[in-house]
């Protein structure tokens, strides 16, 4: 059963994207057919527990092969279940285009590489499913192949194959170093290296999360997300920031915490480094979206600043931060899935990207507008919302990990960024529901139904991992016990 699922995940998204290209008729019902069924298998995978099934091999100790693991499974359930609520939205959203089979193909294919690097059991494995996500995302950016549209796909290509090239270094330097071919819980690295880790593993290690970190925003490499997510289609953009940058996480995750192993950085200047450039992060990224006027760029800065809560969880090597980094994983993709869903509504619908220019929206599009609400909000982390129980963990990650300087610093950045989000979240909503006469009132009209009931299910599963979470925590323990 489990061999049938290993090939069934990925072949599915893989099908309906090849499907999209040539067919031409039933094409909605098979895209939703598609979502679902992707969702089910990777679901079904979650039944049949861990396991490994080697593909080929293409030169000895070079073998490329799947791994189900509790890591896998819940970055799997998590890729899917927001393709599968975008990809809803997609169908009325590209309802009067002309071609929108172009963008499901690759929307298709871009899943189909997610589900990949998720059941990915080795770093080879791994780096190849990372490339060929970056290889089937990037057409997105293209869709409309304005000036502008081919501008920011070129510049989210070349910085991704820039990160990959940093990342590939690592990949090989610790495919070399590692006892096992699969990923380990708790890290595979020679008894030689741990005992006596030499500079080069530590420069490899840098090099290799930097590179990744590049698809997660990590400062100095985060300049394509506020480039390419404006630009793109709202659907295209919703999955960049809610899913794909978060593919970069996962590879960090496995780096540091499958392959490498926590005691190889532990204490290390690359600990520190990479710790400080994510508090750098945070803050660049909520200081930008504060200056931001359209909608979707000061989404894209908020992505910058939000995945770095979840690295800076990873990189302190402690168990409450980094079961906070995961939890903030589920809910940041959820939340801003759903800012990005609204953003496109209020955009094609309401007529005005312009946050200044969005006075008295909520009284037209009121059912959009409260679920940017209740999104926006658990964005800064207010209870009882999903960011308030992810960001509290992380900030008591930080202070149980007794760091030196960052057990404080850590908290504090936190807090700077939640105050900086509440400033660029604040004024859309009260601009919206508070001031005198709707602004938009002329060309503003209320969004079909079929966009309107994602945003609806993404706001309330903002809200219920809020008020309950204990699965999902449950599952982020059992992960991490093995690890930590």
């Amino acid at each position: 059963m489990q061999s049938i699922l290993f090939v069934l995940v990925p072949a599915i998204p893989l099908f309906f994207g090849a499907w999209f290209l040539f067919a031409r008729r039933f094409r909605a019902a098979a895209a939703g057919a598609g979502l679902a069924l992707c969702f089910a298998a990777v679901a079904a995978l979650t039944i049949t527990g861990d396991g490994v099934q080697t593909l080929f091999s293409v030169a000895p100790g070079v073998t490329f092969m799947f791994q189900s693991d509790g890591a896998g499974r819940l970055f799997g359930l998590l890729f899917s279940g927001v393709f599968m609520a975008a990809g809803f939205y997609a169908l009325t959203y590209f309802k009067h285009e002309k071609n929108p089979a172009r963008f499901f193909a690759f929307y298709f294919f871009s899943l189909f590489a997610l589900m990949c690097l998720c059941l990915a059991g080795s770093l080879l494995t791994m780096y190849l499913c990372f490339e060929t996500l970056t290889l089937c995302s990037f057409p997105m950016v293209l869709y409309d192949r304005t000036k502008e549209a081919v501008a920011a796909g070129i510049k989210y290509l070349l910085y991704s194959i820039a990160g990959a090239m940093m990342g590939l270094f690592g990949v090989i330097y610790l495919t070399l170093h590692t006892t096992s071919p699969t990923f380990v819980a708790g890290g595979s690295l020679t008894a030689e290296l741990l005992a006596d880790p030499p500079a080069l593993l530590l420069i490899a290690l840098f090099v290799c999360i930097l590179g990744f970190g590049t698809k997660a925003g990590l400062f100095p490499m985060h300049g394509w997300l506020p480039t390419a997510h404006p630009i793109a289609p709202t659907p295209a953009s919703a999955v960049l920031s809610g899913v794909i940058v978060n593919a970069g996480v996962l590879c960090i995750f496995r780096v540091i915490y499958f392959a490498a192993g926590t005691e190889a950085m532990r204490g290390s200047w690359v600990q520190t480094a990479l710790l400080s450039l994510s508090l750098l992060t945070v803050l660049i990224g909520s200081a930008q979206a504060l200056r931001q006027k359209h909608i979707k760029r000061r989404l894209a800065y908020s992505t910058v600043s939000q995945i770095s809560y979840i690295l800076f969880g990873l990189f302190l090597l402690q168990s409450a931060a980094a079961e906070g980094a995961l939890l903030h994983t589920v809910f940041h993709s959820v939340m801003k899935t759903c800012l990005f869903l609204c953003a496109g509504a209020l955009i094609v619908y309401g007529g005005t990207a312009d946050v200044d220019e969005m006075r008295g929206i909520g009284k037209i599009m009121p059912v959009t507008m409260w679920c940017f609400t209740v999104a926006g909000v658990g964005l800064v982390g207010i209870p009882p919302l999903s960011g308030f129980l992810s960001k509290w963990v992380l900030a008591r990650g930080a202070v149980q990990s007794g760091m030196p300087v960052f057990y404080w610093l850590g908290p504090v950045v936190l807090l700077v960024s939640a105050l900086l989000t509440a400033g660029y979240i604040a004024p859309v909503v009260l601009t919206a529901f508070f001031p005198g006469d709707a602004a938009v009132s002329l060309r503003a009209r209320r969004a079909p139904v079929g966009m309107i009931v994602p945003l609806c299910i993404l706001a309330a599963l903002a809200l219920l991992f809020g008020l309950y979470s204990v699965p999902l925590r449950n599952a982020v323990d059992t992960i991490l016990r093995a690890l930590l």
